[in-house]
């Protein structure tokens, strides 16, 4: 496993089309929206979560790729394995400081979300302490305003039993925005990931979670939701060699003149300048 020695950024570049990419539960599930501005909105946490299901799904079971956020059993108890596996006593739990960064340690090593993405992991019997991640994104914000929808739909199947004399049909709601262009950005530290043990090995597998993340999770719902670049800017050094904002401006990604409303990725131009000293640009899409 090979040492992290380069920083990163990169920008994801995707697209939706009468999909949902990201519904808000105080909203109705309508699509996510900038009330001043009307650009759609998707979050990292909803980002994040694709990726950590497309790990479990090509990785479950593997050694160092598990997954800590997921539903198959409580915080707690993976916590209080952890204690368990490594062996440490009753009477040392939550109390020795050592235990907690045993135990930290031994999240780090077993579950890739965690090394990558961070946790808060204090709750319970079993602390493993809080781990700072190297990865961190960003909400994805749409190049232009989108305009989220609302249809009625139908179904045939009846849900109670009582109701089967008195209709054919029960009706629904189905959100969506014709179409949006996503843009997001995230920061790799190569000083966290020391602190984590996230390897080369490790971001290889991060690039190619977000170039396929969205490709395991088709849905009615979501529409047709396509990567469509992935632009990755490497320094030479631990440090870096120039500042984040500075990289992400060299990206324009602006609409074509002729387009007033777009409805595709090929109504948009996507420009990328020179870079400054010290930082290769890498494009996966």
């Amino acid at each position: 496993m090979k040492q992290l020695d380069n920083r990163y950024e990169f920008i994801m570049l995707f697209d939706v089309e009468n999909g949902n990419p990201n519904g808000d539960p105080d909203a109705g599930n309508m699509p996510r929206v900038d009330a001043e501005t009307g650009h759609g909105m998707v979050t990292d946490v909803c980002l994040k979560r694709k990726i950590r299901n497309y790990i479990d799904s090509v990785y479950g079971g593997q050694p160092s790729y598990n997954i800590l956020i997921k539903t198959d059993k409580s915080l707690n108890r993976k916590f209080t394995e952890a204690y368990e596996a490594c062996d440490l006593k009753t009477k040392e739990k939550g109390k020795n400081a050592s235990s907690v960064s045993i135990a930290r340690d031994y999240i780090c090593k077993n579950y890739y979300d965690v090394r990558t993405f961070g946790a808060v992991m204090s709750t319970g019997d079993d602390p493993c302490g809080i781990v700072r991640g190297p990865v961190q994104i960003n909400f994805a914000k749409s190049l232009d305003p989108v305009l989220p929808q609302e249809i009625t739909i139908t179904r045939q199947a009846i849900t109670k039993e009582s109701d089967i004399e008195k209709k054919e049909t029960e009706m629904g709601k189905k959100t969506f925005i014709p179409y949006g262009l996503y843009r997001a950005e995230g920061y790799v530290s190569a000083l966290l990931a020391h602190k984590t043990n996230f390897t080369e090995e490790d971001l290889e597998i991060l690039w190619n979670a977000i170039v396929n993340m969205f490709e395991i999770d088709h849905s009615a719902a979501r529409g047709k939701l396509c990567m469509r670049k992935l632009i990755i800017f490497k320094h030479a050094t631990v440090l870096g060699n120039a500042p984040s904002h500075v990289l992400f401006d060299k990206v324009l990604v602006t609409k074509k003149a002729e387009v007033e409303v777009p409805r595709r990725f090929s109504d948009y131009t996507v420009t990328i300048e020179e870079m400054p000293e010290g930082v290769e640009m890498i494009e996966m899409l």
